[in-house]
């Protein structure tokens, strides 16, 4: 099999971008590489794209996301979306 550490950094080196933001992962596994894809859905890429400040998940909770977005930046998310 393979060794949970290295699945675990190559996590953590593929989602650097998305510190904070909780993102679904795709592990594609061949020959004993784990290649990471993150797959964002839409909630995380508005999170991102209000560009809050980088919190920490275990201390702060219930936290009001809010800001505007321009329809630019929506199309933005919306293209990102489609496949």
């Amino acid at each position: 099999g393979m060794s949970p550490k290295k699945v675990g950094d190559d996590i953590v080196k593929g989602t650097n971008a998305w510190k904070g933001i909780r993102v679904t992962v795709r592990l594609t596994i061949q020959n004993r590489a784990a290649k990471v894809d993150v797959e964002p859905n839409a909630t995380s890429l508005i999170i991102k794209q209000l560009k809050e400040p980088l919190r920490d998940r275990k201390k702060t909770k219930n936290i009001k996301h809010s800001g505007n977005l321009t329809k630019a930046q929506l199309f933005d998310i919306v293209r990102q979306m489609r496949p």
